[in-house]
């Protein structure tokens, strides 16, 4: 608030002048008052006088004081008590962003208040042409489909995919009844030779004099940290100059919700049922972001679909890489029908997989090392994640105890590669 004061008022001591307000919440809690900057913002449809826009280039709710009327039906409409009438100025208040450099978060060190820039990626890719053909038949709530439409609409026509089979090549990607189901060169390897025959390709082009091509790979789970490793991890060992993104669901999804090694602990699936011997899955998941890295790639990062700006970047940097090395791009992706949550659920079950430490989203590079791009420090209990899950809804106490160890020391170990 006193950021903000100064910032707006000149004076950080006048706090009835900050945009932001902090208020109580209920037992001993308190929470921010704000400008959401909504997309549907009710304060733009109540205003008579057209004083509130929304600017779509940035995404922020605009408020022009020459024609503002001062009728405060506004403060009636915002929910989240962002706009205000300020008795010591005559008229109503609201966060602008300070032009898109908010005074608030750079104060905040906690990092409770963040800035998010989302509009900025429509703004810039929502008119690119969808890659993928729009009758994709993915289940209900896929995060995959739509993190796969998000790449192509990054990196654009001129690409070759390569497709393992799982859930990508089997929503039709690769084609369906005779029609294609990308709008860019896309083949179906096999499981096991994903990354060497993308790998060839991606040489092949270069000696045609065409090596702007990107060599992109799509591939599940299965195949990158199971059959697929091996084709995988030599050319990660080679620096190919490809682009692997991982779009892992913790199992073999399409073929029978089977496990993986990149299936969790305790997790129920097809092949570890829950019953008198078993109660799920016995074995820890790999950790392929982290083999991947002891590789010693040009670019190894993971992502996840709530931090849209965080994959863009993360997106960018793995494009970049590819034209010199070898670049990696694990994606988490929650799988609404093998995980046995609701299929409106899929971003929620991805934002608390991160609020909880569950994963951890970070990146790292040769010569910077490990950077973690969203720390959590502090997490969401984790029964909280578990619960939302029916692949989790068995464990035992002692089962729960184990994951909590098992995620503590791996944050602990990624901590040890910062620099």
């Amino acid at each position: 608030m006193m950021a903000c004061a100064k910032i707006k008022a000149g004076d950080a001591e006048l706090l009835d002048q900050s945009r932001i307000k902090i208020v109580a919440a209920g037992d001993n809690k308190f929470e921010a008052a704000q400008c959401r900057q909504c997309a549907d913002a009710k304060c733009v449809m109540n205003c008579p006088s057209g004083a509130l826009t929304k600017n779509l280039a940035n995404g922020v709710v605009d408020w022009n004081a020459d024609i503002c009327v001062n009728c405060l039906l506004c403060t009636v409409g915002c929910a989240f008590g962002g706009i205000t009438y300020e008795a010591s100025v005559g008229h109503v208040a609201k966060c602008d962003t300070c032009g898109g450099d908010p005074a608030c978060v750079k104060a905040c060190k906690s990092g409770a208040l963040g800035y998010v820039t989302t509009a900025a990626i429509y703004n810039r890719y929502g008119g690119h042409e969808d890659l993928f053909a729009p009758g994709l038949a993915a289940c209900q709530g896929c995060n995959s489909e739509l993190m796969i439409r998000h790449t192509l609409r990054r990196v654009g026509r001129n690409v070759v995919v390569a497709a393992p089979p799982g859930c990508i090549p089997g929503m039709g990607t690769v084609g369906y009844n005779g029609k294609a189901g990308a709008k860019v060169p896309i083949f179906h390897p096999l499981l096991t030779n994903t990354a060497s025959m993308l790998a060839g390709l991606k040489r092949t082009y270069e000696r045609k004099g065409r090596g702007d091509v990107v060599a992109l790979a799509l591939a599940g789970d299965g195949g990158a940290s199971d059959v697929g490793f091996q084709s995988l991890s030599g050319a990660a060992e080679r620096g190919e100059h490809i682009l692997f993104l991982c779009f892992d669901n913790e199992g073999y999804m399409n073929t029978g919700m089977q496990a993986s090694s990149a299936t969790s602990y305790g997790s129920w699936t097809s092949t570890t049922p829950v019953g008198d011997k078993l109660q799920g899955k016995r074995t820890d998941a790999k950790n392929l972001p982290m083999v991947m890295m002891m590789h010693n790639a040009a670019y190894v990062a993971t992502a996840s679909s709530v931090f849209m700006e965080d994959f863009y970047q993360k997106l960018d940097k793995a494009l970049e890489a590819s034209k010199q090395g070898f670049a990696y791009l694990h994606l988490y992706a929650p799988c609404p029908s093998g995980w046995r949550f609701p299929s409106g659920l899929t971003i929620d079950v991805c934002r608390l997989m991160v609020e909880c430490n569950f994963v951890t989203l970070w990146e790292y590079t040769p010569d910077g090392g490990l950077a973690f791009t969203r720390p959590v420090d502090k997490p969401k209990p984790l029964e909280s994640y578990l619960k939302a899950i029916g692949k989790y809804r068995h464990l035992a106490n002692e089962q729960v105890d184990r994951i909590k160890k098992l995620l503590e020391d791996r944050l602990a170990l990624l901590t040890r590669f910062q620099r």
